[in-house]
């Protein structure tokens, strides 16, 4: 061999060297790519589900299957919601990939495709534990378009494909955020009364007739109801949600000495009992229906469609108590504060002064001067009349001296 043929040779293996190199550090494409956008996952068996796990490490949120139902093992195995579940799977189904990225593995640290740097992770699994299928979502391109995924399987023939999709779903990464958080939500215009009992003694606040506020029953003649906080105390309910929920297990030494109760116009109460322990505050609670008439259906008479419809609403008041009891049977939810206050709020923070308030508004110098009545006039006071004065009297005439006898007149 020449040496001309060997320089040649060597100019080839030190190409070569320098191509593995930035292979090596740098992803590349693959040569084939897809001809169009297709689907990650081609189909997902949903009755075949036996566990979800959203995330990794130990933020992983964990949903399992119960029987005929899922539960978030994060949320002491609280009931998983329905909806978020189904959107969950429809997301990962709906993540389309215009072409693949590359195959090589060595890429997948820098793509963010590895389980340990991904933006998230989201794994079903069989009943049995086998992975069913898995979706691993890495950074997004500078242009922010398009995401890298990886897709992850049982089989593993496809785990080192990285593919470019658009428009990434948004997953949830919160265990709440898979449970209902809802607890009672009653329209306003439904509710006939509510009774609230502290340890200060139990009130009751009833709509206002032809207006939107309320009235306390009993209210002190020199007492006037703060507006404002009444209507927060009556309207509690028509949006209450948990922080976080428990069981008697996890949660001990709570004294439910408050209590919180609803009733509608279809004769449904919503009694809650309230407990505070440091700074958290809990609440169990239950529903039913109160109206002692029974529903009556006689085939042998026709009811009227008014009739009808009035036991058709009977009944289901009398189911929707059932369900709701039964839905929070055996849990202990915490709330957030301000709806603590109003649902543990006392009489005589609902009450001020009439007295004190008029004064308040009198001593603010925001306020118009009161504006004093002009004063009429006053009439003049008779004076009292003067003492006539005495007119000097005349003299009063004397009488001519008598003569005297034997003497001749003067």
């Amino acid at each position: 061999m020449t040496n001309q043929r060997l320089g040649i040779l060597a100019l080839v293996a030190a190409v070569m060297v320098v191509w593995a190199t930035v292979q090596s550090r740098g992803p590349t494409r693959r040569a084939t790519e897809q001809s169009g956008p297709s689907y990650l996952i081609q189909g997902l068996d949903s009755a075949a589900i036996g566990s979800i796990v959203v995330g990794q490490g130990k933020d992983a949120i964990k949903i399992e299957r119960q029987e005929n139902q899922f539960v978030v093992a994060n949320e002491q195995n609280y009931p998983a919601d329905a909806k978020q579940l189904n959107d969950l799977v429809s997301n990962c189904l709906d993540i389309k990939t215009t072409e693949v990225y590359t195959t090589n593995p060595s890429n997948h640290e820098e793509l963010e495709v590895t389980e340990a740097k991904a933006k998230n992770v989201i794994k079903f699994f069989k009943q049995d534990g086998k992975l069913l299928a898995g979706v691993v979502i890495g950074k997004s391109q500078e242009s922010g378009q398009e995401t890298f995924v990886r897709l992850i399987s049982e089989d593993k023939k496809s785990d080192d494909t990285v593919f470019l999709a658009k428009e990434m779903p948004w997953f949830r990464d919160r265990a709440l955020d898979y449970v209902d958080q809802e607890v009672a939500t009653v329209k306003r215009e439904d509710v006939n009364m509510v009774t609230v009992t502290t340890g200060e003694g139990t009130y009751t606040l009833r709509p206002q007739k032809g207006g939107d506020g309320v009235v306390l029953a009993d209210l002190p003649a020199d007492k006037k109801l703060k507006d404002s906080d009444a209507k927060s105390v009556f309207n509690a309910l028509t949006s209450l949600r948990f922080d976080d929920v428990n069981t008697p297990a996890n949660v001990k030494g709570l004294a439910f000495d408050c209590s919180y109760v609803c009733r509608l116009n279809n004769s449904t109460e919503f009694r809650l009992q309230l407990a505070k322990k440091g700074a958290k505050t809990y609440l169990i609670c239950e529903a039913a229906y109160t109206d002692p008439t029974k529903v009556t259906i006689n085939p042998n008479e026709k009811d009227s469609p008014e009739e009808l419809k009035k036991k058709e609403a009977k009944l289901q008041a009398q189911e929707y108590a059932i369900k709701f009891t039964e839905r929070h049977k055996g849990w202990i939810y915490e709330i957030p504060d301000w709806k603590a206050k109003y649902l543990t709020m006392d009489r005589s923070a609902l009450l001020e002064d009439v007295k004190k308030e008029a004064e308040k508004k009198a001593s603010d110098p925001n306020q118009p001067a009161p504006t004093q009545p002009p004063q009429a006039a006053q009439p003049q006071a008779a004076k009292p009349a003067e003492p006539p004065q005495s007119q000097p009297q005349a003299p009063t005439p004397q009488p001519a001296p008598i003569p005297e006898p034997n003497k001749p007149p003067q």
